[in-house]
Order: C-alpha cells, then structure tokens, then sequence
C-alpha cells in the first residue's frame, strides 16, 4: 500500500468512526440494556479499524452508568462534595465525555458548570471568586467544564493576562485547591489529550456538520494557528499545579470511546462508596372521587399531530 493510499485510509476510518459516533450518542439515550444487541445489530456493528468494539462499548458503558448512580446515591447520603475539572484543547472530547456522566443522573446533585468569559464587574473581583459560588455544597457532585485553568491556557496564550497575572496563578492555584480540599471537598482534575491531526479532523467534521458548527468558535480557530503555544502552556500548568492534594490525570482522547470508559473508570475509583440502601417504592392506589368530572381541552390547544 502506498503513503498516499494509507493516508486516505487512515482518513476514511477518521471520518467514518466521527459518524458512527454521532449515531452512537442518540442511541446511548434511548437503549437500555436488554434492547442493546438488537438495536445494534439492526444498526450495523461497524467498528473503525483499531477502534474499542462498539457493542462492548455499549455494554461497558451501561454499566459503568448503574456505578455512577450508586456513587450519587452514596454522595448523597454522605454529604460529601465533589469537584471534578475537565481541561483540554478545543474537541479534545471533554463535553463527550461529560455528558456520558450526567447522562442517567440527577441534575439536582450532579450538576455542569460551564461559566462564559468573564464580564467586566467579575474582571475587577479576586480571580478564583466566580468559581467558589458554583461549588458544591454537601451531597453534590459539579463538573467544570473548563475552570480557573482558563488563566494558565486560553487567557495566557491568547493575551488576555500579563505574564505576571499568571505567575501569581502559579502560586495562587495550589493554595486555593489546597484550601478546598482541607474544607472537605474532594477535587479531581482532568486533563484531555490529543494529537495535532486528529484536532485537525475534528475541525474539519465541525466545518463541515451543519450540527456542530456552533461548536466552533474564533477562538477555537486560533488555537489551531497557537498549537505549539498551547503546548507550552499547558506543559508549563502541569508543572506548576500538579499537587499531591489535586494531582493531574491525563486521558488519551484520540479513541472517544475508549476516553469515555476510561475516565467514568478512573473517576468512580477515585471516590470509595458503597451500596445505599433504598425503601423500596410501592406506587399507592388511585384516588378516584365520584364527584369528579374531567373538563374538555380545546383541540386548539393541542400540538398538532405532524408526525
């Protein structure tokens, strides 16, 4: 096979395995285990080459959730606080990733804080201060979709700080994380790696997906002209807050599929729980009244059945 053949090869399974994704994410909300095998197999069970094999992606996937309620349910009635950061360059699959882990929980204890950029009053306050108000409180898990390490990334690389400003982060971060952990809160910190072509052909299927153009902003062009910026960057913030009290953990993100499994793994290894006993639920009879008459719904007012 020559270079060039190997190349198209190599981009055709790029592409297809983005679009057997895509399809993978509107199953995994609406099949259930029994219904698995079924639906994929009338789905076709394509596997990009070298890529994790999806019906025991499903699987995996599946019961990696259950694990995940049982760790909510053992939150909860321990009141205890979860933080867990989710860094990485643009597409590197944090929000995938993410939403895997909220996908069968209770949005009331476990809840995304993704925060704009900052606007002017919060420019002016202590740095780490519009953070501190969506921790958790106790029996509450929060996923920060990016977090204060937009200052050691996009706000570095893109001038949005002096130098200085980021060296006192440097000395800052550790300190506030320390702080957070000696309150109680059990912190956890990811960051999502991948390489420089396959940002390149993720670029490329956004560009290209009128469904996920909005996920490309300016600033997500430009950090394909900063790479190697980027780099340094994230080399440097490693080095600097990669503490013993919030250690950093790297996910290889090139394999969506194995990232995702890989990381709910970690994350539900890094918090000790158990089984929490429920009162079973019992649904109570129907109250049916004599006197009651069910009042008419104007056809107007209903959705028109186009479908």
């Amino acid at each position: 096979m020559s270079i060039d053949e190997a190349d198209h090869k190599a981009l055709f399974e790029s592409v297809r395995s983005e679009f057997l994704d895509s399809f993978d994410e509107e199953l995994e909300m609406e099949l259930d285990d029994g219904r698995l095998h079924r639906l994929v197999s009338e789905g076709g069970d394509e596997t990009p080459d070298g890529s994790i094999d999806r019906r025991f992606y499903f699987h995996e996937l599946f019961r990696l959730q259950g694990e995940l309620v049982k760790l909510q349910s053992w939150v909860q009635q321990k009141g205890l606080k979860v933080v867990v950061l989710f860094e990485g360059r643009d597409s590197a699959g944090k929000g995938g990733a993410i939403k895997r882990i909220t996908q069968r929980l209770n949005p009331r204890v476990c809840r995304v804080a993704a925060l704009p950029a900052p606007n002017e009053r919060e420019r002016t306050q202590w740095y780490f201060q519009r953070y501190v108000s969506h921790l958790p409180a106790a029996g509450e898990i929060v996923l920060f979709d990016r977090s204060w390490y937009n200052r050691a990334g996009v706000e570095r690389v893109m001038g949005f700080c002096t130098e200085e400003d980021v060296d006192r982060f440097f000395v800052d971060a550790p300190e506030f994380e320390r702080m957070l952990v000696r309150s109680g809160i059990i912190l956890i910190k990811y960051w999502f790696s991948i390489t420089d072509e396959e940002q390149h052909m993720r670029f490329q299927m956004r560009i290209n997906d009128p469904l996920k153009q909005w996920k490309l902003s300016p600033m997500d062009l430009q950090s394909r002209v900063r790479w190697e910026q980027y780099t340094k960057a994230k080399e440097s913030m490693l080095e600097h807050t990669h503490i013993p009290e919030a250690p950093w953990w790297v996910v290889e993100g090139v394999d969506k599929k194995r990232a995702r499994l890989n990381l709910i793994h970690h994350l539900l290894n890094q918090i000790p729980y158990g089984e929490v006993e429920h009162t079973p639920v019992v649904l109570p009879e129907r109250v049916r009244n004599p006197d009651y008459i069910r009042g008419p719904v104007p056809r107007d007012m209903y959705v028109p059945g186009t479908y």
